[in-house]
Formats: structure tokens, C-alpha cells, sequence
């Protein structure tokens, strides 16, 4: 098996795990998924397919550049942005990358992004979808939460699907690198979803998994009077500890 076809592999299993039901994280069509391919090109979930049993049809083989020149557009019209994506897709067929593929180039571009999931899963959305969803999602509470999900997660405020909600992803990215000097491994986008991303596919399950547990958490702690998130010394204190960088490193295969 090729690096390239390996590299696919991963990102079905990766997939199916994020669709399993289980999980809570989609359901039908939600949710899309990429990995890197190469240097010029990644895999991403076709539009309209499922996560849940997801297969190597599934996904759409995309150019980086192509993407890329369609990302320096200021706004692109629906019809621009069907077009580009046929352009930019090798070997689709009938099928068509998804819409999201412009944020998905923009995070597979972060030094030591290989994969990407996006989720919608019902706990977090619980949270981004309500009155006071930034404070909501704000702050660690645990240390396994800041092991698995970083110091903090980027913040994203609603914007339109597509070419818009990429530029602002990108912009809450820089936001992030400029204060932690690393990508975000989390990404809170208001009532939207979550996106998680890492060098392995278990980075991002790890993550996605620990983002749901710690909103389950935050809604629990809700009827008790809120939540308290752990102190600016305390996290600093868990990020920086050596065996919890061993745990971090270990967790992420």
C-alpha cells in the first residue's frame, strides 16, 4: 500500500469513527473530513456523503493552489464557487468536493496539520447555540481537558458556510498562533461545530471526544451554580508540566 492510499485509509477509519452513532457527533450528512495527500494535494469528504460508513468514494482527491487562488477572492458568488471547486478537484467523477473544502486547505496548510474533522455534536452545539455560547466554551476545566484539547480553543462567531466562514476560521487561527505560538487543536464555531485537527487521526478523535465530555461537563455544572474553569496559573502550570506532555504526546499516537 502507497503512503498516499495509507494515508486515505486512515482518514475513513478516522471518519467512521467521528460518524459512529455512538459518538453523537453527526448524523446523515453532517460533518465533513480531510488528510493531506501530498504537498500539492489532500482528501476530502464529497458533498453529500455520510461519515458514518463512509468509504474511498467517499472523498474528493483536491489541488492545494487551486483552493488556494479561490481563498485570496475577496467574495466568490455561488456559481464561482462550484466552478472552482470542479477546477480544483483531480479525478472526481460526479462527485463534488465539499463546500468546507476552503477551510480545510487553510488548516491542512498549519505546520504539523495532517487531519481535520469537523462535527456537529449535540452536547457542544448545546452550548454554541445558546445566548452566552463564547463564554460558554471559554477556559479549561480540567487537566485531561487542556492534554487533549490545548490551552484553549479558537473562536469563531456565526458567518456564512464556505469562503466566508474560511476567511474568518483563518482569522481566529492567526488570532491563536499569535498568543500560543502553535495551531489550535480546537475550534468552536458558533452554532455550528466544532473542528478538531492534528497530526494523527487520533489527535483528532482524542480531541473531539474530550470537547464533547467537557460540555457535558459545563451543562452539569450549569445547574450547580456554573462552572469554574481552571486558573491562568493552573492551566499554565498542566500545559507546561513535562508528564503531561508525555500524555499528550502518547494520546496522539
Amino acid at each position: 500500500m502507497s503512503d498516499t492510499s495509507a494515508r486515505l485509509q486512515a482518514l475513513i477509519t478516522m471518519s467512521r469513527a467521528l460518524g459512529d452513532p455512538s459518538a453523537d457527533c453527526i448524523i446523515l450528512g453532517e460533518g465533513n473530513t480531510s488528510a493531506a495527500a501530498d504537498d500539492e494535494s489532500f482528501f476530502v469528504k464529497a458533498s453529500g456523503t455520510s461519515l458514518r460508513d463512509i468509504d474511498a468514494d467517499g472523498f474528493v482527491r483536491v489541488s492545494r493552489e487551486k483552493i488556494r487562488e479561490l481563498l485570496a477572492e475577496d467574495a466568490l458568488t455561488d456559481d464561482e464557487v462550484r466552478e472552482g471547486l470542479a477546477v480544483a478537484s483531480i479525478d472526481a467523477g460526479d462527485t463534488r468536493p465539499s463546500t468546507e473544502t476552503f477551510l480545510h486547505t487553510l488548516l491542512l496548510d498549519l505546520p504539523g496539520i495532517e487531519f481535520v474533522g469537523h462535527t456537529h455534536p449535540t452536547a457542544v452545539n448545546a452550548l454554541l447555540c445558546s445566548e452566552r455560547a463564547e463564554e460558554a466554551v471559554r477556559g479549561r476545566l480540567f487537566p485531561d481537558e487542556v492534554v487533549c484539547c490545548g490551552p484553549e480553543s479558537a473562536w469563531v462567531p456565526f458567518v456564512d458556510p464556505g469562503l466566508v466562514l474560511a476567511k474568518a476560521v483563518g482569522a481566529a487561527v492567526d488570532d491563536y498562533i499569535q498568543r500560543w505560538n502553535a495551531p489550535p487543536v480546537v475550534i468552536m464555531m458558533q452554532n455550528h461545530g466544532i473542528i478538531a485537527l492534528g497530526a494523527t487521526p487520533a489527535q483528532v478523535l482524542n480531541a473531539t471526544a474530550m470537547a464533547v465530555k467537557s460540555a457535558r461537563v459545563r451543562l452539569g455544572a450549569a445547574a450547580w451554580g456554573g462552572f469554574r474553569p481552571v486558573s491562568p496559573e493552573e492551566l499554565e502550570r498542566i500545559f507546561t508540566r513535562p508528564d503531561e506532555k508525555y500524555r499528550m504526546d502518547k494520546l496522539g499516537g
